[in-house]
């Protein structure tokens, strides 16, 4: 004779107003949800926590794998598939992995700092940062780009900020122009060089700028010791 066991099971909303107190070892199951609790013998039903799952069973929400993944499935809609060791998409979504050879960039990426080796660049640009009109200060901010085009106003008095850290080297360009008055100077960062940020000129004397209306000097600073001592270098003069 077959033996048929039942576990006692009803709707999550008929569990709480009935609010049982189950036997101990007693299951019971939600029958909307799936879940199930285990009675203790003293525990109402509304007091009761939930049985949790098995050592190692990652949940529906939440939760992180720890080891690797074998599959040729659907996740989300994307199929995804194992190469070299790397997950990545095999269909194109929004959120699909660049494959390693071709593919097109549709966004900005951000590199943090981090090393590029050995690649092969064709087509580069640069960002040119328009300062416009300089005033009497300017700050030079090398998060905002490494050509910096500005438009003397005033005598300036130049601030150079966030350059890679020591060890680094970073440099920038400076298209630096007389507005339609002429006769502006620069003055550049003259600290000690260990404390204080300070230009180093060939020879030890900055160079004369072109003070005529309306024409462009370009100038180049370099640093490698995060922005202390900046090696400063005329590219060109006098362009109209």
């Amino acid at each position: 004779m077959a033996v048929q066991i039942q576990l006692r099971r009803d709707t999550a909303s008929n569990w709480t107003s009935a609010d049982p107190t189950l036997a101990a070892g007693e299951f019971a199951i939600e029958t909307d949800t799936d879940k199930y609790k285990i009675g203790d013998g003293s525990t109402a039903w509304t007091s009761l926590g939930y049985s949790s799952l098995p050592s190692g069973v990652l949940q529906l929400s939440g939760g992180a794998m720890t080891g690797a993944i074998t599959t040729n499935s659907t996740f989300d809609g994307v199929d995804i598939a194992t190469r070299d060791a790397v997950l990545t998409s095999t269909t194109t979504t929004a959120n699909a992995a660049l494959p390693k050879a071709g593919g097109t960039l549709s966004g900005a990426i951000v590199g943090a700092d981090q090393i590029i080796s050995a690649p092969v660049l064709q087509d580069v640009g640069e960002t040119c940062v328009a300062n416009a009109t300089s005033g009497s200060t300017d700050t030079i901010d090398l998060t905002d780009g490494n050509v910096h085009n500005v438009t003397l106003t005033a005598n300036c008095t130049f601030t150079f900020s966030n350059p890679p850290a020591s060890g680094t080297s970073g440099s920038f360009t400076l298209f630096l122009n007389q507005d339609g008055a002429g006769s502006r100077t620069a003055t550049w960062p003259a600290g000690n060089g260990t404390s204080t940020p300070k230009v180093i000129w060939a020879g030890g004397t900055a160079p004369t700028l072109t003070t005529t209306a309306n024409r462009t000097d370009i100038l180049v600073f370099t640093t490698i010791d995060g922005g202390m001592k900046w090696y400063g270098a005329v590219s060109g003069q006098d362009f109209s």
